[in-house]
């Protein structure tokens, strides 16, 4: 059991669902905080949530939920965020309490617009959040599977160690497995790309590339995201640890994964409006994308990205894919 710290969610998608399901197996009492309140008025009467993940029940007795995000903050030590990178700052906005005591823990997958940083960065330069009490949540692990109790791997980058523990120890159930690191910017900034190559996946599978190609992709995916973390943040890491190159391969192969849904869905013809519309979801990839993008064009010397540079001429600058796709195949080795 680990009840020393009081922990909070915010956020009413699957991810969000899944990590309040994780927490209540192991804490007596969580705050959950979401925008909905048709969602929590189902949750208080049939104790399930009926949007996403909707197999998964809670015992309500552990619960506080509510709309107000100042009443999880208030009442909670450790605050995972857990909302859709393109809705953060609209969330993070109606924050009136101070954050730089609390231990702020990024479960998101993506880049703040309004900021163009990942939430980590955004919790430091916004909300005066220490680095040291800063934590992210990496997988590989799908929301989807944690509803089915299937088993899962959790990493908990932090730099402050003891810190790391608390959120890992919380997180660690009979189908929850935990490991720390020391990492977070690394691990935050790779949560964010895999999921454009994931869009990159879904693309080549919608255009008719077989495994073959795949394999070829994601290889270079992971060299590509090497890079590019090497840049923002210069540290001695292994990229084929499962928090890295896991998390990527899950998310770029899953049936589960919107993004690479998203992908397949463009690869077949749909449009970026269209897919988003059908998909009713939002995959993060998408704004990803464009902060990526902007990211390493900024730099006065530019990392090769041709996966990115692809992904982002598709989504952004109306290219072709067949035709974007048959130039890529001639970039990678």
């Amino acid at each position: 059991m680990s009840d020393s710290k009081i922990f909070g969610v915010l956020g009413g998608g699957s991810w969000a669902t899944a990590i309040v399901k994780i927490l209540t197996t192991n804490q007596s009492k969580v705050y959950w905080g979401m925008r909905n309140e048709a969602v929590i008025s189902h949750l208080t009467t049939y104790g399930h949530n009926p949007n996403y993940l909707s197999d998964a029940t809670f015992d309500l007795s552990k619960l506080v939920i509510t709309n107000v995000p100042d009443e999880v903050i208030e009442a909670c030590d450790v605050i995972i965020i857990a909302i859709p990178s393109a809705f953060v700052y609209d969330t993070l906005s109606q924050i009136t309490l101070p954050l730089n005591h609390k231990i702020m823990v990024s479960a998101v997958k993506g880049i703040v617009p309004q900021s163009g940083k990942v939430l980590g960065e955004h919790l430091q330069d916004y909300f005066q959040v220490p680095f040291d009490q800063i934590a992210v949540i990496a997988g590989p692990c799908h929301a989807e599977e944690v509803a089915l109790e299937r088993l899962s791997y959790l990493t908990i980058a932090c730099n402050n160690q003891s810190n790391a523990y608390i959120v890992a120890n919380a997180l660690k159930t009979h189908f929850i497995r935990t490991h720390i690191s020391d990492d977070p910017i690394g691990t935050e900034y790779a949560v964010m790309l895999k999921n454009i190559y994931a869009i990159a996946s879904g693309i080549a599978h919608g255009l008719g590339y077989g495994d073959n190609f795949q394999s070829v992709l994601i290889s270079n995916a992971i060299r590509e995201m090497r890079r590019f973390v090497k840049k923002i943040h210069k540290l001695k890491r292994n990229i084929n640890n499962s928090y890295y190159l896991g998390d990527l391969l899950v998310t770029c192969y899953s049936t589960f994964s919107r993004n690479r849904l998203f992908g397949n869905m463009i690869g077949k013809g749909y449009t970026v409006k269209s897919a988003m519309m059908e998909m009713n979801m939002v995959a993060e990839g998408y704004y990803a994308t464009k902060s990526a993008f902007e990211i390493n064009k900024s730099r006065t010397k530019k990392t090769k990205l041709f996966i990115i540079d692809a992904v982002h001429a598709i989504l952004y600058q109306n290219a072709s894919p067949k035709k974007t796709f048959q130039k890529l195949t001639e970039q990678l080795n």
